[in-house]
C-alpha cells in the first residue's frame, strides 16, 4: 500500500487540487457547505496520505522531518475542523515536491545519448587482404581498418592511405571539416565527409577520446551531489521546536486546544508554499523568454556564479563558416563569378558550400578537365579558359602573379582568421574570399551585460588553433582564450577552476564535445539548438540558441534566488510572531491566528508572482558632464 501511494503522488497532487477547487467554488458560488466540507476533507486525507507516509519513514530512521510537522498540523487543523488549511497545506506541499522531483530528473538520459553516438561496427582487414566487418569491441590497438564516406571512425589512429574530409563537431566541436592524409590522426566518433581512408587503431574501446568523454560525463554527474535546500536543513532544528513546545505547552497546561493552535500556527505554510511559488513563477518567465532552468537549485547555484566559460563555436560564433569579406581585382567579375559557382557546384571542399551560399544563383556552365590539385585546390577548363580555385599555393603552382595589393589584402585575411579562396582566370587573380566563422551579432553587447550583472571571469575554451581564438578573444574583451583543447583539456580546466581556484563557474557550450564541462561546471548552460546530449546534461538551455536570452537567464536567477530568500524570511518572521503572539499577548486566538497565516501565505504568493513580470533592466544612458 506505501509504495501505491508514494508512487501515485503526482495523480494524488492533481485529484486533490481538483477537489480544493470544487470545495471553494460549492462554498462561496453555491453557498453548500455540507459538499465544500465533503470536498476538502477528502483533499486533505488523501493529500495527507503520502506526506504521513514519509513522516512515518523519517521518524522510523529517527529524523524528524518536515513531514512530521506537516501531518501533525493537518491532525491538528482536522481536530479544530479548519479544512481549508489542510488541504491547501497538503496540495502545496506535494506539488512542491513534484517540481522539485521533475526538474532533477532532466540529466538521466545524457550518458544513453552519448552511447547511442558511439560508432558500433568496424571494418578489419584480413590477412586475404579482404575487409570483415566486425563489433568496434572486437578491434584492437594495431588493426588496420578501412572507413568509408560516411562512415564513422570506430577508434582513435593514424592514417595509413587515402585521403578525405572529417567532421569533427563531435570532439573539438569546430564547424570546419579537417583535411586528412597519411600520417594525420583521426578520432572515434567523428565522420568521415567524403573520401576513403584505412587508419591503424591506436586507442579503442573507453581509451579513444570519444569514450573519455562518455567516461567524463559519467564522473561529472556522479560527482555532483543533490545540494540539501534551505528548508530542509530548518526542519532539522524547526520542526522538533515546535513539537517539543506543543508538548510542553499540553504538560504544563493541559490545554489540548492550545498546544494544537501552537502546531497550527508553527506549521511553516508560507515556508512550504513560498520557494515552489519564487520557482515557478521564476521558471515560467524563463520559458516565456526562451530560457529553461531546471529548477530551484539550479537558480540558486546560477545566481552566485562569478566565472562564465564558454565554448567557441555555436556558442560565441555562429557555427557555420561564410565569406566574411570578398576583394575583386577586375571588372568582369560577374563572370569568374559564374564560373567559380560551377566549379564549386562539382567540388566536395569544406568551403564550396559557404563560396556558393554567398555568390548565389549563377548560370549554368559546363566544367571539362577538372583536375583536384593536393593540398591545394582544384583546377578546370570552362568556357575555353582554365580556372583555378584554391589558396595561395595553387596559384603559385598555376603561375598567377600576386600584386602588392593582393598580398597586402592575404595577409590581413589571414590575420583576422581567414581561410583564403583565390580565383584565378587564365593566369589572372580575380577574386579574393575570406571565410571564417563569425562573431554571433550582439554577443560583445551581452557579454558587456553579463559583466554588469557581476560575472568577474569570462573565458573562451576551443579547439581551434590559438591564433583564431586570440582574435575571437580580442575582438570580445575576454578574460582569458585558450585553444587546442579536447574535451578531456576543456573538463580539466573547468575542474581547476572549481577545486583550486574556488569559482562558481557555469559552462556554455552546443555539442557532444561539451556534455562532460558541462556536467562538471556548477551551472551547464547549452543552447537550445545543439546537439540533444549537451541540452540533457545541461541544467540551463538558451532556447533557440539565441545568445542574446543569457543575460535574461542570469539576471532572472538573481532576482528569483532574491524573491525565494525574502519568502523565506516572511514565512520564518510570521511564524515566530504567531507563536510569540500565543505567550507573550491576550489578543491572539485561533481565529486571528489563522487570519495573519492565511495572509502571510497570500504575501508569498504575490510576491513570488512578481517574477513572472520580470524584465532585464538595460543600462541608463550616462548623464551628461
Amino acid at each position: 500500500m506505501q509504495r501505491f501511494i508514494l508512487g501515485r503522488k503526482n495523480h494524488i497532487t492533481l485529484i486533490s487540487a481538483i477537489l480544493i477547487v470544487a470545495g471553494f467554488v460549492s462554498d462561496l458560488l453555491f453557498k453548500n457547505e455540507p459538499i465544500a466540507a465533503a470536498a476538502l476533507i477528502i483533499a486533505s486525507i488523501i493529500g495527507a496520505a503520502p506526506i504521513a507516509l514519509q513522516a512515518y519513514q523519517a521518524l522510523r530512521v529517527k529524523v524528524v522531518s518536515i513531514d512530521v510537522l506537516v501531518t501533525m498540523a493537518v491532525i491538528g487543523a482536522f481536530i479544530i475542523k479548519n479544512f481549508e488549511e489542510s488541504a491547501i497545506v497538503t496540495f502545496l506541499f506535494l506539488f512542491g515536491a513534484f517540481l522539485e522531483q521533475r526538474t532533477l530528473n532532466k540529466t538521466r538520459s545524457a550518458i544513453r545519448e552519448l552511447t547511442e553516438m558511439a560508432p558500433e561496427s568496424a571494418l578489419r582487414l584480413l590477412p586475404s587482404g579482404e575487409f570483415e566487418e566486425i563489433d568496434v569491441e572486437d578491434v584492437e590497438v594495431g588493426d588496420i581498418l578501412l572507413v568509408k564516406t560516411g562512415g564513422k571512425i570506430p577508434v582513435d589512429g593514424t592514417v595509413l592511405s587515402g585521403e578525405g574530409s572529417i567532421n569533427e563537431a563531435t570532439i573539438t566541436g569546430e564547424s570546419l571539416p579537417v583535411s586528412k592524409e597519411k600520417g594525420s590522426t583521426v578520432f572515434a566518433g567523428t565522420i568521415l565527409d567524403n573520401g576513403t581512408l584505412q587508419i591503424t587503431a591506436d586507442r579503442v574501446g573507453e581509451d579513444t577520446t570519444f569514450g573519455r568523454i562518455i567516461e567524463l560525463v559519467e564522473e561529472a554527474q556522479d560527482s555532483k551531489s543533490r545540494a540539501e535546500r534551505f528548508i530542509d536543513r530548518f526542519s532539522r532544528y524547526y520542526t522538533p521546536a515546535v513539537l517539543l513546545i506543543g508538548l510542553v505547552v499540553w504538560l504544563i497546561t493541559r490545554d489540548l486546544e492550545l498546544a494544537i493552535t501552537i502546531l497550527v500556527l508553527g506549521c511553516p505554510g508560507a515556508l512550504v508554499i513560498g520557494v515552489p511559488v519564487s520557482n515557478v513563477a521564476g521558471i515560467g518567465n524563463g520559458a516565456r523568454n526562451g530560457i529553461l532552468l531546471k529548477g530551484s537549485e539550479v537558480i540558486g547555484d546560477f545566481s552566485r556564479l562569478d566565472t562564465i566559460v564558454f565554448d567557441k563555436t555555436g556558442t560565441l560564433t555562429a557555427g557555420t563558416p561564410s565569406v566574411s569579406e570578398k576583394v575583386y581585382y577586375s571588372d568582369d567579375t560577374d563572370v569568374v563569378l559564374g564560373y567559380l559557382a560551377a566549379i564549386e557546384r562539382e567540388s566536395d571542399h569544406p568551403l564550396a558550400k559557404a563560396v556558393l551560399e554567398e555568390i548565389g544563383d549563377q548560370p549554368l556552365f559546363q566544367v571539362e578537365n577538372t583536375e583536384v590539385v593536393k593540398g591545394g585546390g582544384i583546377t578546370a577548363t570552362v568556357e575555353g579558359h582554365r580556372v583555378a580555385v584554391g589558396n595561395v599555393a595553387l596559384m603559385e603552382g598555376e603561375g598567377v602573379p600576386l600584386s602588392d595589393r593582393a598580398k597586402e589584402d592575404i595577409s590581413r585575411l589571414e590575420t583576422e582568421g581567414n581561410s583564403l579562396v583565390l580565383v584565378s582566370l587564365d593566369g589572372e587573380l580575380k577574386i579574393l574570399l575570406g571565410i571564417r566563422d563569425r562573431i554571433r551579432p550582439g554577443v560583445k553587447e551581452n557579454l558587456s551585460r553579463l559583466r554588469r550583472l557581476g560575472v568577474r571571469n569570462l573565458v573562451m575554451l576551443s579547439g581551434d588553433n590559438q591564433g583564431t581564438v586570440d582574435l575571437v578573444s580580442r575582438e570580445l574583451g575576454l578574460t582569458e582564450a585558450h585553444g587546442n583543447m579536447l574535451p578531456e583539456d576543456k573538463a580539466e580546466y573547468i575542474k581547476r577552476l572549481i577545486h583550486e581556484k574556488k569559482q562558481i563557474v557555469a559552462f556554455v557550450g552546443d555539442g557532444v564535445n561539451d556534455s562532460p564541462s558541462l556536467a562538471l561546471a556548477q551551472i551547464g548552460i547549452a543552447m537550445g539548438g545543439g546537439t540533444d546530449v549537451a541540452i540533457e546534461t545541461s541544467d540551463v538551455v538558451l532556447m533557440n540558441s539565441d545568445f542574446s536570452r543569457l543575460p535574461h537567464a542570469l539576471g532572472l536567477a538573481k532576482t528569483t534566488a532574491r524573491n525565494m530568500r525574502q519568502n523565506i524570511f516572511i514565512a520564518i518572521g510570521v511564524v515566530l510572531f504567531l507563536l510569540a503572539g500565543v505567550f507573550f499577548s491576550e489578543w491572539m486566538n485561533m481565529s486571528v491566528g489563522m487570519l495573519v497565516h492565511e495572509a502571510s501565505i497570500l504575501v508569498v504568493i504575490l510576491n513570488g508572482m512578481r517574477l513572472l513580470r520580470y524584465k532585464l533592466r538595460r543600462k541608463p544612458a550616462s548623464p551628461a558632464q
